[in-house]
């Protein structure tokens, strides 16, 4: 059972907002009987849903995994044919997008779906959802780069900084780090080690929440699992502070 607005709004009727404008003027039936509690619940599997005496097509939410090798774009249009990570679940019937970005040059886990509520709060920094990257740079950071990027980093719109920072085995004379961040400015980790004087050679997200991308192969896909999406929803829930 889920809201109805919800319903309405992934099916494509419009906003949750307006869905609700459509419920409360008394446009909305469930199995033909008119519904104006906005609050009301539905099963999309048995109860057929109309809006202006018209059947609306319910569309289910759905949560797919991929391994965005780099060289593809995080968007559903580019107007120069790039290659777009959508391309890599073509047996997606559903219109899917991608939840937060990486860049052209970056690779790894993204989560595609349809799901609007789910995916923006996955993205807002108000809910802290982690998200964890291996980063291949050039040159050896050092201790005091590795606090600094703890403590924060000016860019242009204000300090930023990492959550976790541990360094790993490097590659020749090029740096790793696994870096964890809890909030989701542009190109963040590009920006944040340049100023400490280290390129980015090579980023990859390994984990989004409690989701990791594990063994799955670049260019291929699954679905998340129903453990999975049970985690990233608790992981995306507003923090409530703690009583002193």
């Amino acid at each position: 059972m889920e809201r109805l607005n919800k319903l309405l709004a992934h099916a494509g009727v419009g906003s949750r907002r307006h869905c609700d404008d459509l419920i409360a003027a008394g446009r909305v039936a469930v199995d033909g009987v008119k519904v104006r509690e906005l609050g009301v619940r539905v099963d999309s599997a048995t109860q057929t849903i109309f809006v202006d005496d018209v059947a609306v097509k319910l569309e289910r939410p759905v949560y797919w995994v991929v391994h965005k090798p780099r060289g593809y774009l995080c968007t559903n249009h580019d107007p120069s044919r790039r290659p777009l990570a959508i391309d890599l679940i073509p047996h997606v019937e559903q219109r899917v997008y991608t939840v937060g970005r990486l860049d052209e040059h970056s690779e790894g886990l993204l989560l595609l779906t349809n799901d609007g509520d789910l995916a923006n709060r996955l993205m807002h920094p108000r809910y802290g959802v982690e998200k964890t990257y291996i980063v291949e740079v050039a040159g050896a950071p050092n201790k005091e780069d590795l606090e600094q990027l703890l403590t924060g980093v000016h860019l242009a719109e204000g300090r930023v900084k990492a959550k976790q920072v541990k360094r790993m085995k490097g590659v020749g004379e090029n740096g790793r780090l696994r870096i964890v961040l809890n909030e989701g400015k542009n190109r963040e980790i590009r920006r944040m080690l340049a100023k400490l004087g280290h390129k980015v050679l090579r980023l990859r997200r390994i984990g989004l929440g409690p989701v990791e991308l594990g063994d799955l192969g670049k260019g291929k896909s699954r679905r998340l699992t129903r453990e999975e999406l049970v985690g990233l929803r608790e992981a995306s829930e507003p923090k409530r502070e703690k009583k002193v």
